[in-house]
């Protein structure tokens, strides 16, 4: 006779971080834009047992099954000229989709899904502006349902332990922060014109990994209220048809595509009496723009840059402070991760769609986040200072 104690064991498995997975209750997820981002997600939601992938759009025909086909996913539907085709489609019996799309086009159908009773995942940048995030935020109060952004360096134990710090006093009040980075060469254009052209992309290195750098710092500090922005962007290596990091024979044609920015700064004024001091580009003569510093009354710490954005930190961080009267510098030993960024990423929006806890990456926080990407833009086209004006949700 079969053990009764162990029925129903088989339906649960550990989940990234350890805890128990119910696989039998499987979250019914539809794919919104089918290109490069999309790949990593659907590796990491086919990486959990509580998944089914039901249905895909994409506003290029036929790619969204090639898609589902290249990565062996079988029953997808895919047959919809439009993410409201595919949302509309009740049949499906969705729970929530992934926005995968280009810039322009997150603000839409994240509304779209969250008026339709859905949960959404939506890849960074939040949107193109803070208009945009307040509009995909009223949805998300009018629907109840969980909205949480794609900054997956979230879950990276090494900025845990940047937030522990600046949260632990041993910086004492803090009152001064340089941020950004960017590559020497690295326009994004491996897959296209899609991330550099102004009527898909709308921002560039400002949204596309200016974002994350922003993100490590202000979730570090509690996301204080940006004040006031002044704003600088340039497009001087893009729209270079001799750029060195354009495909051969492509920089002719991508230099009169390119409509974003391939560099941004900014000072801005924060709640708390804290400056912010950003910069980061796609393109630069340098290596890099400098490490992350977070200043304060007790003590410093700096946070070393990387080669290029890629969701943790440079080296081992380092805090400059005072013990028994003696100047001295504590280092603090890199953290590895055994676990994968993405794969936190949607395992935590999962559990908290089907717990009810907060998304992982609240709207109501990545909202100042947008507020300062939208500034900085607004700000560099004006020329001058500007008060960071957030409306009502």
């Amino acid at each position: 006779m079969a053990d009764k104690s162990m029925e129903g064991l088989n339906n649960f498995t550990a989940a990234a971080e350890g805890t128990a997975v119910d696989a039998s209750k499987k979250m019914r997820i539809g794919f919104i834009g089918c290109g490069w981002i999309a790949g990593s997600h659907i590796q990491s939601f086919l990486a959990q047992p509580d998944v089914e992938i039901v249905a895909g759009c994409d506003l290029v025909p036929g790619k969204a099954k090639a898609f589902f086909e290249k990565y062996g996913v079988e029953g997808v539907k895919t047959d919809y000229a439009s993410h409201k085709e595919m949302i509309d489609d009740k049949s499906l019996n969705l729970d929530a989709v992934t926005i995968c799309t280009y810039n322009r086009q997150h603000a839409e159908p994240a509304i779209y899904a969250l008026d339709n009773g859905l949960h959404v995942l939506l890849e960074k940048p939040f949107t193109v502006t803070l208009d945009e995030a307040v509009e995909v935020m009223r949805a998300e109060k009018r629907s109840g349902k969980v909205l949480s952004i794609g900054f997956q360096p979230r879950m990276d134990e090494n900025m845990k332990q940047i937030k522990k710090i600046c949260e632990s006093g041993v910086l004492g009040q803090i009152y001064y922060i340089q941020t950004g980075g960017g590559r020497r060469r690295g326009i994004p254009t491996p897959f296209g014109t899609t991330f550099i052209e102004d009527k898909t992309a709308g921002i560039g290195a400002l949204g596309d990994i200016g974002c994350y750098s922003l993100d490590m710092v202000l979730n570090a500090i509690g996301y204080p209220k940006p004040l006031t922005v002044s704003g600088y962007k340039s497009a001087f290596f893009g729209t270079d048809p001799n750029y060195s990091g354009y495909k051969n024979g492509k920089g002719e044609e991508y230099s009169k595509l390119f409509g974003v920015d391939d560099f941004a700064a900014a000072f801005v004024r924060l709640e708390g009496g804290i400056v912010l001091d950003f910069r980061i580009a796609w393109a630069m003569n340098l290596d890099t723009p400098g490490d992350t510093i977070i200043m304060g009354t007790k003590g410093s710490l700096r946070i070393p840059s990387t080669e290029c954005w890629n969701g943790t930190v440079g080296g081992a961080m380092k805090i400059y402070h005072e013990c028994a009267g003696l100047q001295v510098v504590t280092e603090i030993p890199i953290i590895k991760m055994k676990e994968g960024l993405f794969d936190l990423k949607i395992r935590t929006f999962l559990d908290a769609c089907k717990n009810g806890t907060p998304a992982p990456v609240p709207s109501s926080q990545i909202l100042y986040n947008q507020a300062i990407i939208d500034g900085i833009a607004k700000s560099a086209e004006a020329g001058r200072e500007i008060e960071v004006v957030i409306p009502e949700i």
